[in-house]
């Protein structure tokens, strides 16, 4: 296109701020104007994302060229890759002009009472969900990664009014922990290694109920702890990938819901509902989200995979981004999985 898309990162040094650079210096309608990491100022790119040595001679910055009344270049778009409660202060302190579309990986704005924190409206970003208020929107939430596969393998259900108690489990690398060491996201610990953690209790628990309720009213949005999904969170001995397995019951055969799943995300590019075994290689390194059923008399399982790192955060954001400027939905996320 003659104009590209000018876009701002702030917090372009942790895992979501590179996969996003990642995304963007290939994306064929978009410029990259600016890279915001303070503690990185005046270092080139590939200095933090060394695999983006040859791909671009940028460096990061700590200005904002997007102040409302400033006389520098604007952003169309700006990204925010800063940690839980910091998307919230970032825009409380600074007056951003206010046709800079936003788009937030934090956590901050995803619950309805919390969209409107401050003067602006945020959609929830989950385009299987929202795409066409996103198309609109001028302030897009993107979900949380966990969040993203689960809701992907609920949705068609609560469509239908189906949905009752879901027990689930999931699985993660070691990346969607970000990218600060801790004791469990060190390879020593990794290897050889998983663990429950944040059993029944996850912070993805409230944004997963919220979304269910908007398709199945009579489906309780009430606190996580005492809701209808039961969700138990593992660390896994790998970097990347989500890989959920979610049970509930269910009367419809095994071919009318296939066919049921289908047709819901029939207009969903990445979304693919798998006749076989689906497994974590598949999705890694891509933008797709893979659902498969099994099902044994009333007992109903849903298996649902995806990068955490694209799908789960930045391929997502990308995607949002591509929705509100009137792009190809898939444009730059067309990316070659990991087969072997």
């Amino acid at each position: 296109m003659a104009n590209k898309i000018k876009v701002g990162i702030v917090g372009g040094a942790g895992y979501t701020g590179g996969e996003l650079l990642r995304l963007l210096v290939n994306h064929p309608d978009v410029s990259v104007s600016f890279v915001d990491s303070k503690s990185n100022a005046g270092k080139p790119l590939a200095a933090v994302h060394s695999d983006l040595l040859g791909d671009t001679a940028m460096e990061f910055s700590s200005v904002f060229p997007m102040q409302a009344g400033s006389s520098t270049e604007q952003v169309d778009v700006l990204f925010l890759c800063v940690g839980h409660g910091d998307a919230k202060k970032f825009l409380a302190e600074n007056a951003l002009a206010p046709g800079i579309k936003i788009i937030d990986l934090s956590q901050d704005f995803r619950l309805s009472t919390l969209a409107s924190a401050t003067n602006r409206e945020f959609v929830y970003g989950l385009p299987e969900l929202n795409k066409e208020l996103i198309r609109e929107a001028s302030n897009i939430a993107n979900p949380g990664c966990f969040a993203t596969a689960i809701q992907l393998g609920l949705l068609p259900l609560a469509k239908a009014g189906l949905l009752g108690d879901v027990y689930t489990t999931g699985i993660t690398g070691s990346t969607g922990a970000g990218q600060s060491l801790s004791n469990t996201s060190h390879f020593s610990w990794r290897a050889n290694n998983i663990q429950a953690y944040k059993t029944l209790d996850h912070q993805h628990l409230n944004e997963i109920h919220q979304s269910i309720n908007i398709l199945q009213p009579s489906f309780p949005n009430i606190p996580e702890k005492d809701g209808p999904i039961s969700f138990i969170p593992w660390r896994g001995d790998f970097t990347r990938g989500i890989f959920i397995s979610s049970q509930t019951k269910c009367d419809l055969t095994l071919q009318e819901l296939n066919g049921l799943y289908i047709k819901f995300y029939e207009g969903a590019p990445f979304t693919v509902v798998s006749q076989q075994p689906i497994f974590l290689k598949q999705i890694v390194n891509t933008n797709k989200a893979l659902v498969q059923l099994e099902k044994t008399g009333n007992k109903l399982v849903i298996h649902s995979a995806i990068d955490n790192l694209l799908k789960g955060a930045s391929g997502q954001a990308v995607q949002n981004m591509n929705l509100m400027c009137g792009l190809e939905e898939t444009a730059g996320l067309r990316l070659k999985s990991v087969g072997f």
